[in-house]
């Protein structure tokens, strides 16, 4: 193309399509004239030659690349982009307000995923960690187009399932790949409290042989499938299809054969639990562990956020983390509660912040005990609430966290805790963003968890 612009300023510079009309009808001119003349038609005849060059030699490269199963598109006219432009894609997927349906989860999916393969999008390991610590993604980039051997080598620092730690995600960042159904899945595992941690390998144990395999695991995938299949989505039927591709794989209902196909690509997920070959089981003390570890590095990461490097992060500061995600309007108000009754910061340590979080995952145990108060039309105070939270979860939290946290709820200045507030503000935090409403949902098992989340997909 460069070379036709360069002919097409050389015949300009000719001015011959300035030239007299008499001249271009045959009219007799100097023999310059005729010298430039010929010349034009040379060039233009070359001109046309060239084109058509390009149209038969791309016409053949097409049947060529047919016959050797590659597919075609309009797209193969147009000029070959560079290798660094090519792997970067606009958002061509992006929607209009009301194009589509998508539940809270899959606006914030797409939000925060940054990679695409095969039309399918995916998190990678730090879009997840960021998906649940931040309102909004660090960094919004086009989607990142991966090929096959680069999804490949972005897997390869993947390690295997007992070398996991708490810095897992943070290790690997941009280095692997999360699906959409993984992301829900991981998403139930930050609100399973560690006395279900059973139920849910369970789940997946469909033999019964306390180990879990690959396909096993797969299950998980399926049930997210055809809970989408049974379901229409309510919008522009086009834009519906490819907001399925985009986050299943798949367009239309796949059949039996290319669902199995879709699944069979791997993912961190898959390579941490079943090794680079598929063939590894996963065993309740690796699961249970890695379980352990997403929970304790999403709550490291927001405690660090605060603390700076210290070993405390202030009353206020906690106030902050716990509010995050809420539907609390005023959200001032209740740090102006903390200034004023704990003018004197001691601070809250990682081990009080982190026992906090793991009684929040039992909060439906603990609603049922302050239940049991509230019918006796006994006051809730420091102590009765400490109480509850031992009764209902095993855990002893701090006589000052627990202080901390009336002072924070405690609106009328009365020592006392409004329990449907408390119960009704903390059950949306502990969705972390993945609800645009507060909800009453229980978390009573894994199963049900899972259940919640299908529905709130839809």
């Amino acid at each position: 193309m460069a070379a036709f612009r360069r002919l097409a300023s050389i015949v300009n510079r000719l001015n011959v399509w300035s030239a007299p009309r008499n001249e271009l009808l045959g009219a007799q001119t100097t023999t310059g004239g005729r010298t430039q003349r010929c010349l034009a038609v040379g060039m233009c005849l070359a001109t046309g030659g060239a084109v058509a060059f390009y149209l038969y030699n791309d016409m053949y490269s097409q049947r060529c690349r047919k016959r050797m199963g590659y597919s075609f598109s309009g797209r193969d006219l147009l000029p070959v982009l560079s290798a660094v432009e090519a792997q970067q894609k606009t958002r061509p997927f992006d929607f209009e307000e009301g194009d589509v349906y998508m539940s809270s989860h899959e606006q914030r999916f797409r939000l925060f995923s940054s990679v695409e393969y095969e039309g399918q999008l995916y998190m990678t390991p730090q879009n997840f960690i960021e998906s649940v610590t931040m309102s909004e993604p660090r960094n919004k980039k086009p989607w990142m187009s991966l090929t096959k051997q680069e999804l490949e080598k972005t897997l390869v620092d993947t390690p295997a399932v007992w070398q996991g730690t708490s810095k897992l995600f943070r290790n690997l960042r941009e280095r692997g790949i999360i699906a959409y159904t993984e992301y829900l899945f991981l998403l139930c595992i930050l609100t399973k409290p560690h006395a279900g941690f059973k139920i849910a390998f369970n789940m997946f144990d469909a033999d019964g042989n306390q180990m879990v395999d690959k396909r096993e695991f797969l299950v998980l995938q399926e049930i997210f499938r055809k809970k989408n299949e049974k379901k229409g989505r309510k919008g522009d039927v086009e834009k519906s299809a490819q907001l399925s591709m985009q986050l299943y794989g798949y367009q239309v209902a796949p059949v039996n054969s290319r669902a199995e196909e879709g699944m069979m690509i791997d993912t961190t997920l898959l390579v941490h639990f079943f090794g680079k070959k598929g063939k590894a089981e996963l065993t309740f003390d690796d699961f249970y562990r890695f379980m352990d570890n997403l929970q304790t590095e999403v709550l490291e990461i927001e405690f660090l956020t605060y603390s700076k490097g210290m070993t405390t992060i202030s009353e206020e500061d906690f106030a902050r983390i716990l509010l995050r995600y809420t539907n609390v309007e005023n959200i001032s108000s209740y740090l102006d509660n903390v200034r004023q009754s704990i003018p004197d910061e001691k601070g809250i340590t990682f081990d009080e912040f982190r026992s906090f979080f793991q009684f929040l995952n039992n909060l439906e145990d603990f609603a049922i005990a302050m239940q049991m108060y509230n019918f006796a039309s006994r006051s809730i105070g420091q102590d009765e609430f400490g109480r509850a939270v031992y009764v209902a979860t095993g855990l002893k939290l701090t006589r000052h966290l627990v202080h901390t946290i009336f002072k924070i709820f405690d609106v009328d200045h009365d020592d006392q805790l409004s329990y449907k507030e408390f119960i009704g503000i903390m059950k949306d935090r502990l969705h972390r963003g993945g609800r645009g409403y507060k909800t009453a949902e229980r978390f009573t098992s894994f199963k049900s968890c899972m259940k919640k989340e299908l529905a709130g997909s839809r």
